[in-house]
């Protein structure tokens, strides 16, 4: 990879004129730009760019670009791999899309929204229902996430099931290349057979190929009737009977199905108020699903339950009977993650799977982490409808996550050794970054590699794109 170069002074005087005294922030200022959400791994930059048009953040990365200068694209800070944070090598610039946050246009005829990377997600969700539309991405950072993060990680959260990942959800983006150049490929169109997908490619590179600032986001009708159920299993196995179970009942207006650990329930009950189990007791496996359609779909889904009992495949249940139940079996849900970080985990996991594989391997990865450290609580959860799995590590009652450090690399190749060999995926939905880039040659297929370092090599010689991310 080429060298990098700190910036000169004049190189800083030059961006302070451009930027004016709202698009640049330095010293202490910069600090909150410089931490992950798990306080990790600190970052460092010279500075923080804020610009306020594409132009403007065409211009710095052409000034970067000239200067031999490293920078970093940061939209929400909410990324679990370290992709918006460069702890390590020579000091740069960190870019900011905060400024560009504007809603450029909501077009219920074309089903499509723009709007700039520093769209709170939230924001562009609350755009689209005051049109009388869905935008169904949903994760658990999304009050403080911003689309060009999103787009850059390839979000996935909890409606994949029905409408797909990020790059499902975006018909065309807006960004400056590594070179300064302005990709202009805002279309809205479902049907563009013109060569080479850009958009496809900038969705999920983490800034090492360009710097997104805007997107035409597809939208969809929202559902006439909604409704969520919260029911006990005896294991992941008779989960995912379930699943089939209500996919055949009710088709594709299953839009999430989520599998719930009894500690990881506990956890959330204990640090994070307001929450409530819908059933007691905890159970020691769960799964929260919602449906959305025309009338008649809770009727569907009460049925569908109905012969799940019949059968087996559930032993207690709740059904929503109002919006705000259903927002409250929720909010159990969003709340796992923060009882997760008060707890303090001893490793986490972001892993997909094949659907078929899911139950062998908890299986197995349970007494092969126990084998490493006996007295370890496992909090495997999450998007189960498609295959991907948060498998968590937690230490011990009594105990800190501290005491584990030792373990935590073995811990961790146990889970991703375990996820490859059944045919999965080590980063499902939160990407490389900086913290996995190891683990992406270790497991990656080797012409993939070969191929992704070409391109990023056509497109960024200089290296100066999110440098150390994804590729290392």
């Amino acid at each position: 990879m080429p060298e990098l170069r700190a910036p000169t002074p004049a190189f800083l005087d030059g961006l302070r004129e451009l930027l004016g005294p709202a698009g640049l922030r330095e010293g202490a200022d910069a600090a909150p730009y410089l931490r992950d959400m798990r306080d990790i791994a600190p970052g460092r930059a010279a500075a923080v760019l804020r610009p306020g048009t594409v132009e403007e953040a065409a211009e710095i990365v052409r000034r970067c670009a000239e200067a031999r200068v490293g920078l970093v694209p940061h939209a929400g800070g909410t990324g679990l791999v370290g992709g918006q944070l460069r702890p390590e090598g020579v000091e740069g610039m960190v870019v900011s899309t905060e400024r560009l946050n504007r809603v450029r246009e909501v077009n219920p005829d074309d089903d499509v929204m723009i709007v700039e990377a520093g769209v709170i997600l939230a924001d562009a969700q609350a755009a689209a229902e005051a049109a009388g539309r869905l935008f169904p991405l949903s994760i658990a950072s999304e009050g403080s996430a911003r689309i060009g993060g999103v787009l850059g990680t390839n979000a996935g959260g909890l409606n994949v099931l029905r409408y797909g990942m990020a790059r499902d959800l975006c018909l065309g983006v807006e960004a400056v290349l590594p070179d300064g150049s302005i990709l202009r490929s805002l279309k809205r169109l479902r049907k563009d057979n013109t060569g080479y997908d850009l958009r496809g490619l900038l969705i999920g590179s983490e800034g090492t190929l360009g710097l997104v600032t805007a997107a035409c986001l597809r939208l969809f009708p929202r559902p006439a009737e909604q409704q969520a159920a919260f029911v006990a299993v005896t294991s992941p196995d008779a989960a995912l009977a379930l699943l089939h179970h209500v996919r055949a009942a009710v088709g594709e207006q299953l839009s999430a199905f989520e599998l719930l650990s009894g500690v990881g329930i506990g956890f959330a009950l204990e640090h994070v108020a307001g929450t409530r189990c819908p059933v007691d007791p905890v159970p020691e496996w769960s799964v929260l699903m919602e449906v959305g359609g025309g009338e008649g779909i809770g009727e569907a889904l009460e049925g569908a339950l109905a012969t799940a009992f019949e059968a087996g495949l559930a032993t207690d249940g709740a059904l929503s009977q109002s919006d705000q139940q259903r927002a409250d079996f929720w909010r159990l849900r969003e709340s796992i993650p923060e009882g997760n970080r008060k707890v303090g985990s001893v490793a986490s996991h972001d892993i997909s799977l094949p659907l078929s594989r899911v139950a062998r391997f908890m299986e197995e990865a349970a007494p092969a982490l126990r084998a490493i450290a006996p007295d370890l609580r496992l909090n495997p959860f999450g998007h189960l409808g498609d295959g991907n799995l948060h498998y968590n590590l937690f230490p011990a009652v009594g105990r800190t996550r501290d005491e584990y450090a030792q373990a935590k690399g073995a811990l961790t190749r146990v889970v991703h050794d375990l996820t490859h060999a059944h045919g999965g995926s080590i980063s499902a939905e939160h990407g490389i970054g900086r913290f996995k880039a190891e683990d992406l040659v270790r497991y990656g297929d080797p012409a993939k590699l070969a191929a992704m370092r070409a391109i990023k090599a056509a497109l960024d010689p200089h290296g100066i794109m999110n440098p150390g991310a994804v590729l290392g």
